[in-house]
């Protein structure tokens, strides 16, 4: 069993910096692309970035300017630096994985999503 553990969300007031984590942990193989996305109430889920298992990346190209996705291999963990936060950025955020329990077999896992609201 493959857990992915989002932390690092809270309240911050507008032109201030967060630093997303998200955590794998259980039977893990690899890791492959690992995704962040954001949801608020009533819209649909927005995909902010992405990084391959190479460190390539990609962005919303809204985000691009302030958002830095990263990871840690070693500690099976992906990062999302969230910088001048606005208030249009509060939202769940969530973490997803490909993770390999075998050198062929894989499956997308989700976290449960962590809160960043940002005041005015």
């Amino acid at each position: 069993q493959v857990q992915l553990m989002e932390s690092g969300g809270g309240l911050v007031q507008a032109g201030e910096s967060l630093r997303l984590s998200c955590t794998a942990s259980g039977s893990i193989f690899r890791i492959g692309i690992m995704r962040w996305y954001r949801q608020t109430p009533g819209k649909q889920r927005e995909l902010v970035a992405t990084v391959t298992s190479d460190g390539t990346t990609t962005y919303a190209d809204s985000l691009k300017a302030r958002f830095t996705i990263s990871r840690d291999s070693r500690k099976n963990t992906t990062y999302l630096q969230m910088t001048s936060l606005e208030p249009e950025d509060t939202a769940v955020y969530s973490c997803s994985g490909r993770i390999f329990a075998t050198p062929t077999t894989w499956r997308d896992y989700w976290g449960q999503g962590t809160q960043v609201t940002v005041s005015s």
